[in-house]
């Protein structure tokens, strides 16, 4: 379901855009429909308050909790239901973050994620990407909303940035808090600039070779490291937010001395924040999650190059929640995977 159904819902009700903001955004806030200062008797048409009851269950069966696996860390990994009985993955981050998913399953296929492997399964409308906040919202605050869980938000691009404008208006998120990852698309550079809320923007990097690149990300778009690095500063310097390079850091594969190197070469003088993230090993995956004192050497060489880097933990890695595997696992059981992806080992990193 989209934001515009919910609204159209409204409209053959009698509603005005002036009432329908005002369900939306308790709905969005997580506030009961009687909130606020003006009474519903007083403000809401009479066939909005009439089918009101039937509207906000609803919204509220859009997502369902399946399950909560919380975490040492303060983080807690939330299996979410959808009508059809799809599920999906949200993730409650510390301090008061939460990633949401945009898709079910993932057409990308990077080869160290558990969500690509069945492929992309259907599209996430953006009433049920709104609907996770509101449901991580019914649990704790919420102030800040990242598009990082299931899916690549640039495939389901009009349902995204119909949520992140919600988000960013009646659901009373700062613009720089709704954080837009991606591995590279070049609608991503057209659409993004245009809205009236311009998120933030994560770049998934993870190598800065193409032909690496292309092994590890077999089908997103084909852009060369140089070209989505300069993508992504015209994009910063023009809502004057920082470009987020992610990399997961995988032992072997992207922790060499010449990725250090190369990092270095891209992002000297760019407004950008590296986040270096050790990958959350998988005993289905044929990938292993580098030590916290290797990684800490990596990201602490970088700092001292000049390039600003946060080493920064997958939320759950303790409760074995990496992004996919609590879907994976309530589908039922993953075989191992059969082969190993070809990619030759790196030289050792900086020390």
């Amino acid at each position: 379901m989209r934001i515009e159904h919910i609204r159209q819902r409204l409209r053959d009700l009698g509603a005005k855009p002036v009432h329908e903001q005002r369900v939306l955004r308790c709905w969005v806030q997580a506030k009961p429909q009687d909130s606020g200062s003006r009474s519903m008797d007083d403000f809401l048409p009479l066939g909005v308050r009439q089918a009101l009851d039937e509207v906000v269950a609803e919204l509220q069966g859009l997502v369902t909790l399946r399950s909560t696996h919380p975490g040492e860390d303060g983080s807690a990994r939330l299996l979410v239901g959808l009508q059809d009985g799809q599920t999906v993955e949200s993730v409650l981050l510390p301090r008061d973050g939460l990633c949401v998913s945009t898709q079910v399953g993932c057409a990308v296929g990077c080869v160290f994620c558990m969500t690509g492997r069945d492929g992309l399964l259907r599209q996430v409308g953006s009433a049920e990407i709104v609907a996770q906040v509101a449901l991580a919202r019914s649990l704790r605050p919420v102030k800040k909303v990242v598009f990082m869980g299931m899916g690549e938000p640039a495939h389901n691009l009009d349902n995204v940035l119909e949520a992140i404008e919600l988000l960013g208006t009646v659901g009373n998120i700062g613009h720089k808090n709704l954080v837009f990852s991606t591995v590279g698309d070049e609608r991503v550079f057209e659409r993004l600039p245009q809205g009236e809320v311009k998120p933030a923007l994560a770049l998934s990097l993870h190598t800065t070779k193409a032909d690496l690149r292309a092994e590890l990300l077999p089908r997103a778009p084909r852009i060369d490291p140089v070209d989505l690095v300069e993508a992504g500063e015209r994009y910063a310097r023009a809502t004057g937010y920082p470009i987020q390079y992610q990399w997961t850091l995988i032992e072997g594969v992207n922790d060499g001395l010449d990725e250090i190197e190369g990092i270095v070469r891209l992002l000297k003088g760019k407004y950008a924040l590296m986040n270096m993230i050790p990958y959350n090993s998988v005993p289905e995956l044929p990938f292993q999650r580098p030590s916290w004192e290797r990684a800490a050497d990596i990201a602490r060489t970088l700092h001292q190059r000049g390039i600003l880097t946060k080493l920064r933990q997958s939320a759950g890695q303790d409760v074995d929640g990496g992004c996919g595997q609590l879907r994976a696992r309530s589908e039922r059981p993953v075989k191992p995977a059969k082969r190993v992806v070809p990619i030759a080992p790196a030289s050792n990193p900086a020390n």
